[in-house]
């Protein structure tokens, strides 16, 4: 079985999220969304956020056909240790992390950089409601 493994805030969800999963769906047999806790969503991204509280971005990802499980983790070190656990082929993250430090690369066999969709972020989105 070829494990992939996906993760971020996915806040509110857009087409640059649902074509990364499926993107990431495609490379194997079985997609593991990590998903950030509420509290690291606020602290990655400041006390607006997450728009969308945990539980609902949960069973929003559940829904999708191209998605097998979802996980939340508290911490960079949380979201390490269950990428380390689950030993997937292939880790998906988007473009706008190439050359940073991207977590849990160590433990995959195969890191692919996903390139957004029109520029579409949950942050622009939300700015456009200010």
């Amino acid at each position: 079985m070829v494990r992939v493994w996906v993760n971020g805030c996915f806040d509110v969800l857009h087409r640059g999220h649902i074509e990364m999963l499926k993107y990431a769906r495609q490379l194997g047999d079985e997609l593991v969304v990590g998903i950030d806790s509420d509290q690291k969503v606020k602290s990655d991204k400041g006390p607006l956020r997450p728009f969308n509280k945990l539980e609902d971005r949960i069973e929003i990802l559940k829904s999708i056909q191209y998605v097998d499980r979802v996980i939340a983790f508290e911490s960079r070190l949380d979201l390490e240790r269950l990428i380390r656990e689950y030993k997937p082929d292939f880790l998906v993250v988007g473009s706008d992390w190439k050359n940073r430090e991207v977590v849990g690369k160590e433990y995959c066999k195969n890191l692919k950089f996903f390139d957004r969709i029109e520029d579409m972020s949950t942050t622009k989105i939300l700015g456009y409601l200010k």
